[in-house]
């Protein structure tokens, strides 16, 4: 049981930790390849890609600290120390999500007409994306990749409580 969490927890701070190059590489390639698009010109792109690549450090951080804790101590249980950064860190992700939208619409302001409907859909699904991740750490697991999770899930036709979120709890 100890071997099989182990494993889970490496794939999800290495898919976390992954994920943060890979959208690094895909937003440098698109600039290159589309450079009509304009994706590094807009402070839009920047906020939302930086709330993005935050988020899944955060993530990376968080799952990484329990598998240390696992190897080391043989509990999963999150260090207080990282829930407590994590807290903190909740109200600047707050911050981005607030501050996201009102520069997507001064970039669209300042860029019209040059700004096309690309740029703007590519901006938005990074924002709507950066959204998704901070629910699914910070609220209600949206992830089900498992089958452990699938059999909870359609047993009780509920969506489960994300494990920051316990934690969370359980430091009050």
């Amino acid at each position: 049981m100890k071997a099989k969490l182990e494993r889970r927890l490496v794939l999800l701070y290495g898919g976390e930790t992954i994920s943060i190059f890979l959208f690094i590489i895909v937003s440098f390639m698109l600039n290159k390849f589309y450079p009509q698009i304009r994706l590094y010109s807009l402070y839009s792109f920047w906020c939302s890609f930086f709330f993005l690549e935050f988020l899944l450090a955060q993530g990376s951080v968080y799952w990484y600290s329990k598998w240390k804790r696992l190897k080391r101590e043989g509990t999963s249980v999150t260090p207080s120390s990282i829930v407590r950064l994590l807290k903190r860190f909740k109200k600047y992700n707050v911050g981005l999500i607030i501050l996201s939208p009102f520069v997507i619409i001064i970039d669209i302001y300042v860029w019209y007409p040059l700004l096309s409907l690309n740029s703007v859909l590519i901006v938005t699904f990074i924002y709507i994306f950066a959204i998704l991740e901070y629910i699914n750490y910070f609220y209600i697991q949206l992830s089900y990749d498992n089958l452990s999770d699938i059999k909870h899930l359609l047993k009780t036709r509920k969506l489960k409580q994300a494990c920051l979120n316990k934690d969370f709890e359980r430091m009050m």
